[in-house]
């Protein structure tokens, strides 16, 4: 039977909302107390508590929606829809479509919200099917033909899953959710664990601004996120794997639930994969919203029907998972690298690397760009020239500052565009490589309102259970915006808030919140509004 969380978005899919009769019948039916459905349902953003107004026009406010102008766009829009009752316009968190800021979303439709006409013929084409997008090829993907596909996994049920994780290793993958945690290791503290049931589950709540490269992933190489699942399955021991999808990513779930049915159909998922004694399928997992899933132990909460907060740790996933079983979660890309080595060879891996550096790495672009979006690069490419492949700045503007990591990441001057995109190096460098999402900044744009959106991001989306992450990130707002700008003493506090919110914070979101912020001050005190 489907879990609570699923029954209450089947629930608000067919009425619209979640009334008092409805959570009372749901929870009649599910046999569990009335209670347990206004805790998580009041949690999650993503469910209403109210009928809605017509038809839910949800708007990006965050950093990169907010640099192409949203705030003027999403006003232009309620102007013009001024007198009409059947639409209500709902500002949100990121979309994950940061490559077409400012972004909105109608249902499972995504258009540029900057173009008030475009905007309101979305909505009186809100009941058709979105159009389809066009399919890119990658050179991450080991097989020219889909023929092809599913070979790693034909050729290693053969072989001993010990030999496996030690290629893995060897190539030196790591994680590409954000942590860089070495994924062979990880496989292996999986498959060391004697419990019989395991799971596999791949993150795909892909959530902070601009960052949006596993979207594209799931498009155009469903097949090889899934053959990554099945082939971490088969090393750990796991017979059981999910998807965690974020629900504004419904066109990449089609994408994927299209695939899985291919994979099925091939014999790559099901009771006897290829024939063998190893059992694997997957399932979805549909996210009801909220950046803090993407933290794997909220993300764990939530698919065992509770709110989404963080645990504490240890003992960690591996050991301690979903239902209490040693549970392996990789996210979206590194599943998909994972088929290639173990195809390949790590030498393979390494060889897709610049001298010096191993293996290749999706990375978004967004921000004061020619041509935002998603591009397959070698480690070892310096951020200059990941730029210069979204065709440099825009409109030739100058570049004043980067983020190279997503919106968690420290900004670095235009001096670090020889930098090369590589943990370490940009670890040297003063940020982090994160997910692998570069937000360029131009010349002219107010740096400290940069940093204070992304801010206002993290204190939209905290879980609210630590209190210093959950008061402290409100306080940095409040005080940055009621004096309009930041003084040496206000600057003071802000650094004295961010040790302690680093200190007692149970996860990455309370102690990572002020450092954008942060970042702009130290390295850019000249650009800061310093007010008396």
């Amino acid at each position: 039977m489907p879990g609570i969380l699923q029954e209450l978005m089947r629930t608000q899919e067919r009425e619209g909302w979640l009334s008092e009769p409805a959570l009372r019948e749901l929870a009649e039916r599910l046999g569990v107390p009335l209670h347990r459905l206004e805790s998580v349902s009041t949690f999650y953003t993503h469910f209403r508590r109210t009928p809605p107004r017509g038809a839910e026009l949800s708007v990006c406010r965050d950093v990169a929606c907010s640099m192409a102008g949203g705030a003027a766009a999403c006003a232009r829009l309620r102007d013009a829809l001024a007198g009409r009752n059947d639409v209500e316009v709902r500002e949100v968190s990121c979309l994950g479509r940061c490559d077409a800021a400012p972004a909105a979303a109608l249902g499972e439709r995504t258009f540029d919200l900057g173009d008030t006409a475009n905007a309101l013929s979305a909505l009186e084409a809100a009941g058709d099917e979105p159009p389809a997008r066009a399919t890119r090829s990658w050179a991450a993907d080991p097989y020219a033909e889909p023929g092809e596909r599913f070979a790693a996994l034909r050729a290693a049920l053969g072989r001993d899953p010990r030999e496996l994780v030690a290629v893995l290793e060897e190539s030196g993958l790591r994680g590409m959710g954000g942590a860089g945690f070495p994924t062979g290791r990880k496989w292996r503290f999986v498959a060391a664990e004697p419990a019989t049931a395991k799971f596999v589950i791949c993150n795909a709540d892909e959530s902070e601004p601009a960052t949006f490269k596993d979207r594209e992933i799931l498009h155009d190489l469903s097949h090889l996120v899934i053959e990554g699942m099945a082939l971490a399955a088969y090393c750990t021991g796991a017979t059981r794997g999910f998807l965690f999808i974020r629900h504004e990513y419904a066109p990449e779930r089609h994408r994927f639930e299209a695939a899985l049915a291919e994979a099925r159909r091939a014999g790559a998922l099901g009771p006897r994969v290829f024939g063998s004694d190893f059992a694997f399928d997957v399932e979805i997992f549909v996210s009801p919203g909220g950046y803090i899933l993407g933290e794997e132990t909220a993300l764990l909460e939530c698919m065992e029907d509770r709110r989404g907060e963080p645990r504490n740790k240890p003992p960690f996933p591996g050991r301690v998972g979903l239902h209490g079983q040693p549970t392996l979660v990789n996210n979206v890309e590194t599943l998909a690298h994972s088929v290639g080595i173990l195809l390949h060879g790590a030498e393979w891996w390494r060889s897709r690397g610049r001298p010096g550096f191993a293996g290749h790495k999706f990375m978004s672009v967004c921000g004061d760009v020619e041509r935002p979006g998603v591009v397959l690069v070698p480690f070892g490419t310096t951020l200059g020239e990941l730029l210069e492949a979204c065709g440099g700045m825009r409109g030739g503007a100058a570049l004043a500052a980067v983020a190279p990591g997503g919106a968690s990441s420290h900004f670095l001057p235009a001096a670090s565009l020889d930098v090369p995109i590589d943990f370490d190096a940009i670890s040297a460098a003063g940020s982090m490589l994160g997910s692998g999402a570069a937000l360029f900044v131009a010349e002219g744009r107010d740096l400290l309102d940069v940093g204070l959106d992304v801010t206002r991001f993290f204190r939209n989306e905290s879980c609210g259970k630590c209190v210093p992450c959950r008061i402290g990130t409100e306080k940095a707002v409040k005080l940055v915006e009621s004096a309009g700008g930041v003084s040496s003493e206000s600057e003071a506090l802000l650094r004295r808030l961010d040790a302690t919110l680093r200190q007692t914070s149970l996860c990455g979101l309370g102690q990572v919140a002020l450092s954008p912020l942060l970042s702009v001050l130290a390295r850019f005190p000249a650009r800061v509004r310093r007010p008396g």
